[in-house]
């Protein structure tokens, strides 16, 4: 009997549907040019399934990351009637960019718990790194720079931008700036039921300069002095330049 019983709940235990992902990439290169102005990235994707839909409601989650830099944030006071640096934070290393789209609110299909394990929203994403500083309540530096980033369009939160259908196929345009930094963007996919990550999976795209802006980049790290002589030539030039076309103008 308390085998019988023991199989009879087991065959009770409701199956949990495992659910991959499957993606791709409109681009996995994108390469920086004189006339680059930025570009659009689309990411789609489906669910892939061997069992039935489950009854709770599925979400989609996805984050563009670009390369981690570190950077001071400095506190202005005003002194004697002059603004001057008093206080300062500094963070060991920062996003330079950082997209996050999904199907619906954030607060409402991510718990905290997950968001704290995979770090995917963008406050968890440069509050997670160690703060170092000559300043008291280091939030608040970190907030002025969530602030600026978002409003120079570099942090952007697009809540509902992820369209899903059926619950099995999902996409998402997601615009790259003109200003990119070189180097690797981690694109991370999350699928989530009730709050919780059931599935994840990172892609990479690689952001590179070419043409003449490679050329100037690898001459100012490989040979700065002969950079600067190139770039003072080169201002020479502009300027002479600039007063002959004034000097015939006025003729």
């Amino acid at each position: 009997m308390k085998w019988l019983a023991l199989i009879l709940s087991l065959s009770a235990t409701p199956v949990v549907a495992e659910e991959k992902i499957v993606s791709g990439l409109s681009q996995n290169r994108v390469s920086i040019t004189a006339d680059f102005d930025g570009s659009e990235l689309l990411i789609y994707g489906a669910v892939k399934r061997e069992s039935p839909i489950p009854s709770s409601k599925l979400d989609v989650i996805i984050t563009v990351e670009g390369p981690s830099t570190p950077l001071i944030i400095r506190k202005k006071d005003r002194v004697a009637g002059i603004w001057i640096n008093r206080e300062r934070v500094r963070i060991d290393a920062a996003p330079s960019f950082y997209a996050v789209a999904t199907t619906g609110p954030l607060r409402s299909i991510l718990s905290e718990t997950d968001n704290l394990r995979h770090r995917i929203t963008i406050p968890r994403s440069v509050r997670a790194i160690g703060l170092t500083g000559e300043a008291s309540g280091s939030d608040a530096f970190v907030d002025a720079l969530l602030r600026i980033r978002r409003d120079n369009g570099a942090y952007r939160s697009m809540q509902g931008a992820v369209q899903l259908s059926d619950e099995t196929l999902f996409r998402t345009d997601i615009v790259l700036p003109a200003n990119l930094t070189e180097g690797e963007y981690k694109v991370r996919l999350f699928l989530t039921r009730d709050g919780r990550v059931v599935d994840h999976q990172d892609r990479v795209i690689f952001v590179r300069k070419e043409g003449l802006e490679r050329f100037l980049f690898n001459l100012s790290r490989e040979q700065p002095l002969l950079y600067g002589l190139l770039a003072l030539a080169l201002a020479g030039l502009a300027g002479w330049g600039a007063s002959e076309a004034f000097r015939l103008l006025r003729r």
